[in-house]
């Protein structure tokens, strides 16, 4: 099957990272602490919301690389990696419905974990579609046009659920209905747009588990670059998911703004604007000038923007300074997954770029154990809010380091 080249081609092959990013994106830092507010203290509320997607990051970091495995080896008709992306859709819908109209903090729990699975179950195979369908010579453009997609869903998102959450987060209807509309419309494109050869290979019936087996079997030795990228992504996204997850709570506390849902939005909103253009360019950059360059460029500049954040006293200020680090994320964002696809070894691409989710979701878990510490160090010093500023702190420390360990990634010679 002939290999996708046009930009028409590459746009709708890369649809559906639309409905996840807005998903994502309006869940992790409006909707669940809005709604989280509603059934826990105040003083423990970076504690629970920690936990929580803590709790379902873990599941996340283990469901999307196994997903992406067995879609390697998928038999159908219809290719390995659209069935599985159409079946965690649907349960998309179940797990968002029981989240927004469960009621209690029990069914939000269920709700959210329950959504970690099924929507992974969709991401893992998805991932492999760029390096199963898109020419070798333009993965830094798909790439491109990926985090493109990831980013302007995430402005949408953030202007949308700010907008069509209320403040005190009671009422989750309408913007669990805009999910759900949003998730199953971006994945209908994909699926239908995007055509896989039928896929039958190896006969599931006496011997699936020894496939599967097979499958999961990783020469840790020969890829050895792949792994270092991964520390890399992992050490990166610890530093950002961190504050993302306590955005909201830090305007609340230190700034007190009058609507923190709102201001969250409309901040995460306008700082994007720089990453969406940074990763726009940053797959261009990426072609041209080798995808570890940009990678550096971006811990750095990542780096400095989280230092400037803190001195931020006013929400216009964090706009300001923000954008520096909204630039670092998306040069990262993009060239991280040029170079991933890059390294990936044939035919098990699937598999290995569901583990890139060990970076992903597993330093998003990670960075959610900031929460206790931010409430204790919070509690111990009364008013001086040291909880935050070890945040951004930590989130400086840990994208700066990250630049080091692309020392170890070896890119392969064509």
């Amino acid at each position: 099957m002939k290999k996708l080249t046009t930009f028409r081609e590459m746009l709708v092959l890369n649809t559906y990272w639309i409905g996840l990013s807005f998903k994502w994106n309006a869940l992790h830092p409006i909707i669940l602490p809005a709604l989280l507010l509603n059934y826990v203290p105040d003083i423990q509320k970076n504690t629970y919301l920690g936990i929580f997607t803590f709790v379902g990051l873990v599941v996340a970091t283990i469901v999307q690389p196994l997903a992406g495995a067995i879609s390697d080896g998928w038999v159908s008709r219809w290719g390995r990696r659209r069935p599985l992306l159409v079946i965690g859709t649907l349960f998309d819908v179940i797990f968002l419905m029981i989240l927004g109209w469960g009621g209690g903090l029990m069914w939000i729990f269920i709700g959210y974990v329950g959504l970690q699975i099924s929507s992974n179950m969709g991401q893992g195979p998805a991932q492999g579609l760029l390096p199963d369908r898109v020419a070798a010579d333009k993965t830094g453009t798909a790439s491109g046009i990926k985090t493109f997609m990831d980013m302007t869903a995430l402005i949408i998102a953030s202007l949308a659920a700010g907008r069509l959450l209320d403040p005190n987060g009671k009422d989750a209807s309408l913007i669990i209905l805009v999910l759900i509309g949003v998730v199953l419309a971006s994945a209908a494109v994909t699926v239908i747009g995007t055509a896989e050869e039928p896929a039958t290979g190896r006969q599931r019936v006496g011997s699936y588990l020894a496939d599967l087996r097979d499958q999961f079997r990783i020469d840790f030795h020969a890829n050895s670059s792949y792994w270092w990228l991964i520390a890399q992504r992992g050490l990166f996204l610890l530093g950002i998911y961190g504050v993302q997850a306590f955005a909201q709570y830090y305007l609340r506390d230190v700034l007190k703004v009058e609507n923190p849902v709102k201001t969250t939005g409309d901040l995460l909103a306008a700082l994007t604007v720089a990453l969406v253009v940074l990763a726009v360019t940053g797959g261009w950059l990426a072609d041209r000038f080798g995808a570890k360059r940009i990678l550096y460029a971006a811990s750095f500049l990542a780096s400095f923007g989280f230092v400037l954040l803190w001195l931020a006293k006013k929400p216009e200020m964090l706009v300001l300074y923000g954008s520096v680090l909204g630039a670092g994320i998306g040069l990262f964002l993009t060239a991280s997954w040029a170079l991933s696809n890059q390294l990936a070894p044939v035919g098990e691409v699937g598999k290995y770029l569901g583990l890139t989710n060990l970076a992903t979701a597993g330093s998003g878990a990670l960075a959610r154990l900031e929460g206790p510490l931010i409430d204790g160090l919070n509690a111990a010093y009364p008013g001086l809010w040291l909880g935050y500023l070890g945040m951004f702190a930590f989130g400086a420390f840990c994208t700066l380091l990250s630049a080091f360990l692309l020392n170890r990634v070896k890119i392969k010679e064509n």
